[in-house]
């Protein structure tokens, strides 16, 4: 199975045990707080992300064949969705995130819980990651 996909299945599976938006909004604020923080040398202007409302700098990787990603922001939520992003797409391969469809934001709500900014801004991470796999393949 495309490891990603697995990935995308686990994080919606986290996801189905929180019952309102409320409780949600907390666990994607506390997934953020747990991202690693990166140097004032990793926050430089090659690694932002454009498109995005808050700042957000990526950092990605590659380790053999697998793609790792580190990124912070200067929002909470924004954070929540990175380490969202970074629990599904960094370690694996090039190949498996190209070729994964995109279902977990759909399937936990995002799509209709997220300001339109900050859905331009996860649409802008999605796009990077896509782009460094392919750069990667």
């Amino acid at each position: 199975m495309n490891e990603v996909i697995k990935s995308q299945d686990e994080i919606i599976e986290e996801f189905m045990f929180l019952d309102d938006w409320m409780d949600r909004y907390q666990y994607i604020i506390d997934l953020g707080r747990r991202l690693e923080p990166l140097s004032d040398e990793e926050k430089i202007e090659s690694n932002k992300i454009k498109g995005c409302q808050s700042q957000v700098w990526f950092v990605p990787a590659i380790n053999g064949e697998r793609l790792i990603f580190r990124a912070i922001s200067d929002a909470a939520i924004v954070s929540g969705l990175i380490a969202i992003l970074i629990k599904i797409y960094s370690n694996k391969k090039p190949k498996d995130i190209i070729e994964a469809p995109v279902n977990f934001i759909k399937s936990l709500g995002l799509d209709q819980h997220l300001s339109p900014t900050r859905s331009n801004g996860l649409a802008s991470m999605m796009k990077a990651i896509k782009n460094y796999a392919i750069q990667y393949t």
